[in-house]
C-alpha cells in the first residue's frame, strides 16, 4: 500500500496512453532477452547457445504480441523456434566440432567478432533511425490475423507457394547431405 502511495506522485506511469502493464512486461522481456543473448554468445557449449537462442526468439515473439501483432508473434514461434532452432540442433548433432583449443586463434577471432558486432550495431542503428525516425506505432487499429491470412492466400499466393517449394527443396537437400552412403 505504501508503494502505491509513492507511485501516485509519479505521473508518467499513470498519464496519457501509457499502459503500465505492457511497459512492465516489455521491461521483463527485454531484460530476459538481453541476458539470454549475452549467455548465447559467451557460452562454450553450442547446444546451450541454441537453447539460449530459443529464449531470445520467444522474447521477440512476446514483444510482437505486446505490440498487437499476434500473427507475427505466432509466426515467430512456429517458424523460428519450431523450425530454425531445430535445424540448428540437427546441424550441431550431424557435424563434428574441432577438438582442442588454439589460444592465438581464439583471441584473434574474439577481436574480429567484437569489431564485426560493433559495425553491425552501428549500421543497423543508423538504418533504423534513418528509416523510422520518430514514427509512432498505431495502436488504434492492430492488424488482425484474418486480414493477414486473406492477404497472403489471395494477393500473395504465388510467392507463398514459391517459398514452400524452396523450403521443401532445402529439406530434401539436407536429407541427401546428411545421409551416409
Amino acid at each position: 500500500m505504501i508503494a502505491m502511495a509513492a507511485l501516485q506522485g509519479f505521473d508518467s506511469l499513470m498519464s496519457g496512453d501509457t499502459v503500465v502493464a505492457q511497459n512492465i512486461a516489455f521491461g521483463i522481456l527485454a531484460v530476459v532477452m538481453i541476458v539470454a543473448a549475452l549467455r548465447m554468445v559467451t557460452t562454450g557449449n553450442v547446444v546451450h547457445a541454441a537453447l539460449y537462442l530459443v529464449i531470445v526468439l520467444a522474447g521477440v515473439a512476446g514483444i510482437f504480441i505486446l505490440l498487437g501483432a499476434e500473427f507475427v508473434g505466432v509466426t515467430q514461434v512456429l517458424v523460428y523456434i519450431g523450425a530454425i532452432v531445430v535445424l540448428f540442433l540437427f546441424g550441431i548433432m550431424l557435424t563434428r566440432g574441432a577438438l582442442g583449443e588454439d589460444e592465438e586463434a581464439d583471441t584473434e577471432k574474439r577481436r574480429m567478432a567484437v569489431l564485426v558486432g560493433v559495425l553491425v550495431l552501428v549500421v543497423t542503428g543508423g538504418a533504423v533511425l534513418d528509416s523510422f525516425g520518430d514514427a509512432a506505432v498505431n495502436r488504434a487499429a492492430p492488424s488482425l490475423t484474418a486480414e493477414i491470412g486473406d492477404t497472403i492466400f489471395s494477393q500473395y499466393i504465388v510467392p507463398f507457394e514459391a517459398v514452400s517449394v524452396l523450403l521443401l527443396a532445402a529439406l530434401i537437400g539436407a536429407i541427401v547431405v546428411a545421409r551416409k552412403d
